[in-house]
């Protein structure tokens, strides 16, 4: 295991906690230009594909500057024709921003939204698509960091290719923990975020496109900088950016890379989080807290626990107390319902949950929070 460097182990679904040797390989000047620099290039691009056998003949990658969503905006802004029509599914404020995104844009919208502690099944997508003309593009997202939950993307593609629509996921939390079949979902585009789970720094993402896909959206983009196709483009042509890239981000991610492989791969690393999102139910639930999302639901990139109903219990002076103790969590994002999220994601392992639920009783005893639970009696003050 990479050591980690000194600073708040940070349980979010990203940013998130790096290896100090991630944080080393930005101590590196190369200007943007640099045969160094464009040779990392070409190795992230060409390693990416082969993450998940997706062969190069049949699929691109694309990298883009900034944070996810601005991946996520180059993609809907420039794969989709004026005369298009997009389908987001919503669970969540992910795929709320999805659709945000295509309306800012003028690009014609309809949106299919369930509940946040419910995942898409196909015969929904199906029975949607079936009621409506003129779709020729779906999005979904498949964590919906929300609330943890993680949809059916494989078993929607197959709807979605059934109907003759270009499909597109955004992957953003589990690209390099959950494996993806690109080919066997009917996948079009892939996003996914250089600081999620390959444990980069943020600064730029990545889409993995059908070349076919990516062909038909010449021309289509309502952007300059966030043009997907002419920056697809530009890299094939001499390996560029078109405008200037986040060189110490991907010096990062190329060492992430490293150690990603170092790890055992995308299964490894998934069930190395799969460890901690286990050791972190069960010892939430033994203090007392309750998981918002069912189990056959719940991912194990990031989890929603509701609030006490004890009036001692302030989540903005649960955070702080955690915060001075080196232990970073997540506010609640959900619309109805009061939580907070817990990552179980980056360079940390199950003795770094044990340390984090043994802050978090301390925490609660120190406010003052007792409850009864079915496993554990009342505490008692100390």
């Amino acid at each position: 295991m990479y050591p980690d460097s000194p600073g708040k182990l940070l349980f979010t679904p990203g940013p998130l906690t790096t290896s100090a040797t991630v944080k080393e390989a930005m101590l590196r000047d190369l200007g943007s230009l640099d045969s160094d620099f464009l040779a990392s290039v070409h190795s992230i691009r060409t390693r990416l594909l082969a993450l998940g056998s997706y062969p190069p003949e049949d699929y691109e990658c694309i990298l883009m500057q900034g944070s996810g969503t601005f991946v996520v905006e180059s993609v809907i802004s420039s794969v989709i024709p004026r005369d298009g029509k997009l389908l987001v599914l919503v669970n969540g404020a992910y795929g709320r921003r999805i659709a945000q995104t295509a309306r800012v844009h003028g690009i014609a919208l309809d949106v299919l939204e369930v509940a946040e502690n419910r995942k898409f099944t196909p015969e929904l997508v199906a029975e949607h698509l079936a009621s409506l003309t003129g779709i020729t593009h779906v999005a979904v997202v498949h964590c919906e960091t929300t609330s943890g939950i993680l949809n059916q993307v494989e078993e929607i593609g197959v709807v979605v290719h059934g109907a003759g629509a270009v499909y597109i996921v955004d992957a953003m939390s589990s690209f390099g923990a959950v494996p993806i079949d690109m080919a066997g979902s009917h996948i079009d585009f892939l996003i996914s975020s250089a600081n999620k789970c390959i444990e980069g720094v943020p600064g730029f993402g990545f889409i993995l496109a059908s070349r076919p896909g990516l062909e038909s959206a010449k021309g289509n983009a309502r952007t300059l900088s966030l043009d997907l196709y002419d920056q697809w483009a530009s890299m094939e042509a001499n390996g560029h950016f078109r405008f200037t890239p986040p060189i110490h981000t991907i010096l990062a991610f190329e060492q992430a890379l490293n150690e990603l492989d170092e790890e055992g791969g995308v299964r490894a690393r998934g069930e190395r989080y799969r460890q901690n999102h286990i050791a972190l139910c069960r010892g939430m639930k033994e203090i007392g807290f309750e998981v918002y999302l069912a189990e056959e639901d719940q991912s194990f990139i990031i989890t929603s626990f509701r609030y006490p109903s004890n009036p001692a219990f302030q989540f903005a002076d649960f955070y702080e107390r955690l915060w001075t103790a080196g232990f970073a969590i997540y506010p609640g994002k959900l619309s109805h319902e009061s939580c907070f999220r817990i990552g179980t994601i980056g360079r940390i392992t199950s003795s770094d949950v044990e340390a984090l639920l043994d802050a978090i009783r301390l925490v609660l005893r120190e406010m003052g929070v007792y409850w009864v639970s079915e496993k554990v009696q009342e505490a008692e003050p100390a």
